[in-house]
């Protein structure tokens, strides 16, 4: 028995649309109920929010391609201003309104003048007869332009006294979006995260023609076991997976294992899961540079890390600060004289390297340092002058909450704070780089 039914659509269609958009069944189905019929006024607006990778775009372009809905579909970081996002809904418009190319595009400069064009674009007795669908996907990026665009979407039906449906695509939630005047709410909908069961079913529907469906299965059980508690991202999944089955199918295709020897096919995937493990979301190389990594046998070393990335997210002067205490850390503190003074004088080597500690000081692990010494350090290395400012203290105080400081201690001691430099070596040389 199929779960999408509706009177109003072909049964045939409604199948072919289930097939199309699994685990997204009940979605679809109460998307189904608020549409209605086609010639019926739908809500005027439709807020559907949800995580990244949760088949709110996919379905809803499926669903109106489908049954064949007329309708309009933009992305808003495409069209960045309220101009190009009003002149490329027209545009497409007059594509759904004639089979004739659309003519250039009439300048669209205010929503008076969208308003009066958009009401000239229904002439067509077929957009008068049915609900217009505007899709507008990462609807968020609308809390960018003026103030008076997302209000006006919100009841474009009561604007321009047609029957059209705005949609609105995003991953945050309405609260942020509502503006602080009164405005049209929209109907509110949920798509939750894809369990790991859905995963498995989505990504099983890819198994190559030439392995059967039960072996494809294994594979992508596998996969997930690996990759489920660090990456929910479906297209992220189905491009590691496209990625890493040629290793899994070797020992099948060498005549060393069948298909249901798991245990060889799991210890010869294994290693090159670990390093596909050190590149998720990160796209480090292309999909014919990691074959050929896998093919020459490559050591995980050859790709940079996730640490190697993280210190782009972090502010100008907090990149020195991690450098300053690492510095710290690492480096006895007689040692500061001569590497960050310009005329130390003379210092015997003698001195400052005696026979016990010749250990590497990250054999032995980060050293605590006081506020002062991070300061000075920091002042020496860092090329313009910088001022104790509360902008320098809040980025430590931000440092120790990322965890890449760790304070040492209790504020309340009368020395000050003491920190400890949490990082590695590579991430370090990652920052200075």
């Amino acid at each position: 028995m199929p779960n999408i039914e509706h009177p109003a659509y072909p049964a045939a269609a409604l199948l072919h649309l289930e097939s199309l958009v699994p685990c997204r069944e009940s979605q679809v189905s109460l998307l189904l109920s608020i549409f209605g019929e086609r010639q019926q006024f739908s809500f005027p607006s439709i807020f559907i929010y949800g995580h990244t990778s949760s088949g709110k775009t996919y379905v809803m372009q499926t669903l109106l391609n489908t049954l064949q809905l007329p309708h309009v579909f933009v992305n808003c970081v495409e069209c960045f201003t309220s101009r190009l996002l009003l002149e490329e809904i027209l545009i497409q418009l007059q594509r759904c309104s004639s089979e004739t190319e659309p003519t250039s595009p009439v300048p669209c400069d205010t929503l008076n003048d969208f308003v009066r064009l958009f009401k000239q674009a229904l002439v067509s007795r077929e957009l008068q007869d049915q609900t217009l669908y505007i899709v507008l996907d990462r609807a968020e990026q609308l809390r960018e332009m003026e103030a008076n665009i997302l209000p006006a979407f919100l009841r474009l039906q009561e604007l321009t006294d047609s029957n059209v449906t705005v949609v609105l695509l995003s991953e945050i939630v309405w609260e942020l979006f509502r503006p602080n005047v009164g405005c049209f709410d929209p109907l509110t909908l949920y798509f939750p995260d894809y369990s790991i069961g859905h995963l498995q079913k989505i990504l099983s529907q890819n198994h190559p023609p030439e392995y059967t469906a039960d072996f494809y299965a294994a594979y992508i059980n596998i996969l997930l076991g690996v990759f489920y508690m660090v990456c929910r991202d479906l297209k992220e999944l189905r491009h590691l997976a496209a990625l890493n089955f040629s290793k899994y199918c070797e020992p099948v295709v060498r005549g060393e294992a069948n298909e249901r020897d798991t245990r060889k096919l799991w210890k010869n995937i294994e290693p090159h899961l670990k390093k596909a493990m050190q590149t998720v979301y990160l796209r480090e190389i292309s999909s014919s540079q990691w074959e050929r990594l896998q093919h020459d046998d490559g050591e995980p070393g050859q790709l940079k890390g996730l640490s190697a990335h993280t210190h782009v997210e972090l502010p100008y002067y907090s990149k020195f600060l991690l450098i300053a205490a690492y510095l710290a850390s690492y480096n006895p503190v007689r040692t500061d004289k001569r590497f960050f003074l310009k005329h130390h004088g003379k210092i015997k080597k003698t001195n400052f390297m005696k026979k016990h500690e010749k250990t590497s000081n990250h054999l032995l692990g980060p050293k605590p340092f006081p506020l002062d010494r991070l300061l000075a350090i920091l002042y020496s290395i860092v090329d313009k002058r910088v001022a104790p400012t509360a902008n320098i203290f809040s980025q430590i105080t931000s440092l120790v909450t990322l965890q890449l400081l760790s304070m040492v201690g209790q504020n309340d001691q009368l020395e000050g704070p003491r920190y400890k430099c949490t990082v590695s070596l590579d991430f370090i040389r990652a920052v200075a780089r």
